[in-house]
């Protein structure tokens, strides 16, 4: 997992794994409620996990991942000035 800027207001956050991947097929569905590639998955994981970023203003993608596996990225917007959440 990494952060990254993306673009001058986002910020990008991926996460890489280097299993067997997702088929373009399936990755066409995977954000749909109740798709799952797991015996007994609810699938519905992902389809709360994307509308929660839509509503803060991002977006989740799902691609392969160059070494093998899949690669989830998702953007938000970016706090305008920062903002300091260290030790206290």
């Amino acid at each position: 997992m990494r952060t990254e800027p993306a673009g001058d207001e986002e910020v990008a956050v991926i996460v890489e794994d280097t299993g067997p991947g997702i088929s373009e097929e399936i990755a066409a569905e995977l954000f749909k409620p109740f798709t799952t590639t797991k015996p007994g998955g609810m699938g519905i994981g992902l389809s709360i996990s994307r509308r929660i970023v839509e509503a803060h203003g991002g977006e989740m993608t799902v691609s392969r991942h160059d070494g093998g596996g899949a690669r989830f990225r998702f953007t938000l917007p970016a706090l305008k000035g920062g903002s300091d959440h260290g030790d206290g």
